[in-house]
This record gives structure tokens, C-alpha cells and sequence, in this order.
């Protein structure tokens, strides 16, 4: 019987490596493909889930789990994932509250400068007022740094947890940008404010009244800054 052979000019498909053209190699490769793509998937599910217990968690009244891991859950949820309702349940001041900021310098001789009172507040309020599109900046950066302040240290100043020292730096860093943008230049090393809260006269009042007096004067210690100025 005549065999058959083969023409030069015949194509001839080369060796595929390790057996991936082959059936077994693209089941190998599918397999993989599918046991990479379930992983991811899995991974995506229990990060989501951890995700909402910890929301709820920290969301929840205060009860038996969210007390024994409040640590875990402040450390998931701040400070990226803090919750705040007041898109819902809108909870504007009741105070009209005057931040004053103050400056102190040591020279080289040894004495000490203390600048004048620079009312931080009333800054914001200009750049509010008669504006039609104003900053969320100028509306809630510096009041949101008090706010919080007051919730972690309450009537104290002293820190008592890692957040109530990173919303204390946070607030002096606000303070200390502020008044080295107005100081033009000059040099300080500590800061100093003053929290003047006032209520807000009641409608009817009428006008040219004397201003309530303040439900409350709180002078802050002197907090050491990095040096600022020239």
C-alpha cells in the first residue's frame, strides 16, 4: 500500500509549550481563570460585609458588642468612613461661636512676643456673607474642628485618645495656616485660642438690643507649632 507523504510545502504547526494549545492546557487555564475571579469575589463579599457591620456598629446606640470592640471599629471607621446624618436631619447652631487665634515668638534675647487677638471666625463669615456659592471651607472646616474637638475632650483639654490627639493637631493646624496666611510673614512657634460662644438672639428682638452674654469664654493652652515665618 502507497504511503502518503507529506509535502514540503505543507503547513506544519509548531510544538506548543507545557501543553497549552492543547485541551488539557486550556482546561488548566480556565480552571485558574474562574479560581482567580471566585477569590476576588469572595474577598469583595466579606470586605463588604465587614464593611456594613462595622458602619452599623458604629452607627447603632451604644450596646454590649459595639462597647467591647470600639476599638476596632473607630479604627475601620475613622477617619474615612465617619457617618454624619445631618444630610437627613439637619442640625444647624444654636450658638454664634467667635474662634480667636494668638501667636507667640521667642526672640533671640530671650523675650517672649505675644501678637493681638485674630478672630478666625469672622474671617469665614465674610467669605459667606452675600455669597451666593460659598466654600464648604469657609462654612464648616473651622466649625467642624471645634465640634469635634469638644466631643473628644469635652470640658478638658487634655487628649485621652489617639483621635482626641489627632483632632487636637488637626485644629491647631487649621488655626496655625490661617494666621500665618494674615501674619505675612512673621515668625511664631506656639498659638493660642480663645472660643467665645453666644446665643443666638431670639426672633423679635429688636434691633440695636445689647448682645447676649456669652454661655461660655474658653481660653485653650499654648500649643507648640512648627515654626512659621521667616
Amino acid at each position: 500500500m502507497k504511503e502518503l507523504q507529506q509535502s514540503d510545502s505543507d503547513p506544519v504547526s509548531p510544538p506548543c509549550p507545557d501543553g497549552a494549545g492543547t485541551p488539557d492546557g486550556s482546561a488548566r487555564g480556565t480552571r485558574a481563570l474562574k479560581a482567580g475571579l471566585y477569590t476576588a469575589v469572595v474577598l469583595c463579599l466579606m470586605t463588604t460585609l465587614v464593611h456594613v457591620v462595622m458602619v452599623f456598629l458604629h452607627v447603632a446606640p451604644s450596646n454590649p458588642v459595639s462597647k467591647r470592640y470600639s476599638t476596632q471599629v473607630n479604627g475601620w471607621v475613622y477617619p474615612l468612613f465617619e457617618q454624619n446624618w445631618r444630610l437627613f436631619a439637619p442640625d444647624p447652631d444654636s450658638f454664634n461661636r467667635q474662634v480667636l487665634a494668638r501667636t507667640a515668638h521667642t526672640d533671640s534675647n530671650g523675650s517672649v512676643r505675644v501678637s493681638p487677638w485674630f478672630d478666625l471666625a469672622a474671617v469665614d463669615n465674610s467669605a459667606v456673607e452675600h455669597n451666593a456659592f460659598p466654600s464648604h471651607t469657609a462654612q464648616n472646616l473651622l466649625r467642624r474642628a471645634w465640634s469635634s474637638y469638644v466631643e473628644t475632650h469635652g470640658g478638658s483639654d487634655t487628649a485621652r485618645s489617639e483621635r482626641a490627639v489627632m483632632l487636637q493637631k488637626y485644629l491647631s493646624n487649621i488655626a496655625t495656616d490661617r494666621v500665618a496666611a494674615h501674619n505675612d510673614g512673621g515668625t511664631f512657634e506656639f498659638i493660642q485660642l480663645r472660643v467665645i460662644t453666644m446665643p443666638i438672639a431670639a426672633p423679635g428682638t429688636p434691633v440695636g438690643s445689647p448682645p447676649p452674654a456669652p454661655t461660655e469664654n474658653r481660653l485653650l493652652p499654648w500649643w507648640k507649632v512648627t515654626p512659621h515665618g521667616k
